[in-house]
């Protein structure tokens, strides 16, 4: 006698291939999350990895930046120094100066010609005194005039008493360095 299966193959047939498409999307879906944890992973240690170069980069800007800080402050206080040196290099230089005033206003006095007052205003001084005629007042402008050590006498007020003859004045006169013998050699060579 022959067989005949009266059981139900298709449906058979189908709960197979259901199985089998459940099971091949379930390792669709595994292998799916697979890669794209494993794309997180790869993408987070790259983000990991630029971000551990971006602090080394900062750490490197910071001591950068602190080392421009200290620089700068070097400079300030080399030009401080510098400025310094050039204050006490001018005062050097203006040293014998005050010397060379007194002796050349002492030279240069004429008999009859007193000071009762004198004022230095950077390289101006002020002049104030009493003298016996005007022709006094002139020949200590000439006087004056002539030293290496002023220049540009000017009167600004001369007063004669009527009773007493004596004329009181006031002179403004430019003071300059005059060479000295070393610069003047080292000119000519």
């Amino acid at each position: 006698m022959a067989k005949i299966n009266l059981l139900p193959w298709r449906e058979e047939e189908r709960r197979q291939k259901t199985r089998e498409f459940g099971l091949t999307l379930g390792l669709v879906a595994v292998l799916g999350a697979g890669v794209v944890f494993a794309g997180m992973q790869f993408a987070q240690q790259k983000i990991d990895y630029q971000e551990a170069r971006n602090q080394y980069l900062q750490k490197e800007i910071n001591q950068l930046q602190k080392e421009l800080r200290e620089i700068k402050e070097l400079e300030s206080t080399k030009a401080n120094l510098l400025a310094r040196m050039d204050i006490i290099q001018q005062l050097q230089a203006k040293r014998p100066q005050v010397v060379h005033t007194f002796q050349q206003l002492a030279e240069r006095v004429p008999d009859g010609v007193f000071f009762h007052a004198m004022k230095q205003e950077q390289d101006r001084i002020v002049l104030e005194g009493r003298a016996d005629s005007n022709a006094r007042v002139s020949t200590l402008m000439r006087n004056l005039d002539s030293s290496e050590w002023f220049k540009n006498p000017a009167l600004d007020v001369i007063e004669s008493a009527k009773d007493s003859g004596i004329s009181s004045f006031k002179l403004y006169l430019s003071q300059t360095v005059a060479p000295t013998a070393s610069q003047l050699a080292s000119s000519d060579e």
